[in-house]
């Protein structure tokens, strides 16, 4: 916290003495027209208000369930949606996976960044916890079940990460949710369709 106290001091000050120093920026009209940017802007903006402390909580859907982008800059031009209910067709499952790996990447990046900002004794990324998943397990099926979730960050040293934990089948993601709210000191009884919380985070 010293930390973060002496380096705004020092912005502070840096600004009294020069504020030539200062940089005017032009707001932008709309969300950046590239996907790829605009979930780096978003990213950013999300790392800025944690930070500053502006927020605690943030939340940020990349996309629906029902979401048919198209993805042009990985040679995909179908869209998501449509290439999910690929019936076993090899083409489209490897097209699903690009967009998956891109994905995964992007929200690898986001998890770096937030590593990347020290924070107390620690990171943001030690002090934070990031769900990433899909409200879809298998979309040519149309599955709920079994859902591809990553959780990243040390939770204030409430989680345990960096391993693959496999919960039994049928256990809601909810139960994810309310096992959170728990490490943040907000209590509640349940949450969505909640039957209880996760051991082994």
């Amino acid at each position: 916290m010293q930390q973060w106290v002496e380096g705004r001091i020092e912005l502070v000050e840096t600004m009294e003495q020069d504020p030539a120093q200062l940089t005017t920026f032009e707001r932008p009209e709309g969300i950046p027209g590239d996907y790829r940017e605009h979930l780096d802007v978003m990213s950013e903006l999300m790392i800025l208000a944690f930070k500053l402390d502006q927020t605690r909580v943030a939340s940020f859907m990349w996309a629906n369930e029902g979401s048919n982008r198209s993805f042009p800059f990985l040679d995909v031009a179908e869209g998501h949606h449509q290439l999910s209910h690929h019936k076993g067709d090899e083409s489209m499952i490897e097209k699903i996976r690009r967009i998956d790996r891109f994905n995964v990447g992007r929200f690898a990046r986001f998890v770096d960044r937030l590593a990347s900002e020290p924070e107390g004794d620690g990171t943001l990324l030690d002090n934070c916890m990031v769900v990433y998943g899909s409200a879809i397990g298998d979309g040519n099926r149309h599955n709920h079940d079994d859902l591809p979730i990553l959780l990243a960050g040390g939770g204030g040293g409430t989680l345990d990460p960096g391993r693959h934990v496999s919960f039994e089948s049928g256990t809601p993601l909810c139960n994810l949710y309310t096992s959170l709210l728990d490490r943040m000191d907000v209590p509640v009884d349940r949450f969505g369709d909640s039957t209880g919380r996760l051991s082994g985070l």
